[in-house]
């Protein structure tokens, strides 16, 4: 319950960053992406960029450009929520307890997409 609220608010928080934050505007600006953050039983939400805004519904799309799968939701939980985000990040791939399927350059460009959600130094 905790990962698919998390994947919620994630959508919620990118939305916001976007409507708040030029630079991040700019940033999805011309971009078309979709993509899925999922369980490896399945569970999970997919997102849609596309016209300066992010979507996301519950459930998984049949062609996404790339797919984050985590073992399980806590695991899922505990990388996407950690403070140390790229580190976290990092280590589940490394104890494939993540696994990414589809276009890397797209999840990179989204690692970027995400830098406009931690707070500012």
């Amino acid at each position: 319950m905790k990962f698919k609220l998390l994947l919620w608010i994630l959508a919620k928080l990118l939305q916001r960053a976007i409507h708040k934050d030029a630079q991040c505007a700019r940033y999805v600006k011309n971009r078309t992406l979709e993509f899925q953050i999922q369980t490896s039983d399945g569970a999970g939400r997919h997102f849609h960029i596309g016209n300066g805004k992010v979507r996301s519904a519950a459930g998984l799309t049949t062609s996404p450009q790339f797919t984050l799968i985590f073992k399980d939701a806590a695991k899922g939980f505990a990388v996407l929520s950690a403070k140390e985000s790229k580190d976290a990040f990092l280590n589940a791939l490394r104890s494939e307890e993540l696994v990414i399927c589809g276009d890397f350059v797209e999840v990179l460009w989204f690692q970027g997409l995400t830098d406009f959600l931690q707070p500012q130094k």
